[in-house]
């Protein structure tokens, strides 16, 4: 058997179809649940976080102090922000972007 011929058969198995069905796995449920609450207590520590630095915020203006408090803002976006999209990735995750 020529090299070519080989060649010619090991890309025809290659180039076969595999039939796959995607299925959500065991207790993706849960998971996603607890994703979801995780996302809603980080929520709420971003709020607590964005009153506090306001706060903050109005002590440091008002003492003449060094303002510190953007900081804390800042980290509460973006902390926000991946929470907020957390739940949707692992709901694309979990579900196989369905």
């Amino acid at each position: 058997m020529s090299t070519v011929a080989a060649l010619g058969a090991a890309a025809t198995v290659l180039a076969q179809d595999i039939k796959v069905t995607p299925t959500v796995p065991p207790g993706a449920p849960q998971l996603l649940n607890l994703v979801n609450y995780l996302s809603w207590i980080v929520m709420l520590a971003g709020i607590a976080a964005l009153i506090y630095a306001g706060g903050k915020f109005g002590w440091e203006r008002f003492h003449g102090g060094a303002i510190e408090s953007p900081k804390i803002i800042l980290g509460a976006l973006v902390g926000g922000i991946i929470a907020t999209s957390a739940g949707g990735i692992m709901n694309a995750v979990v579900t196989g972007g369905t």
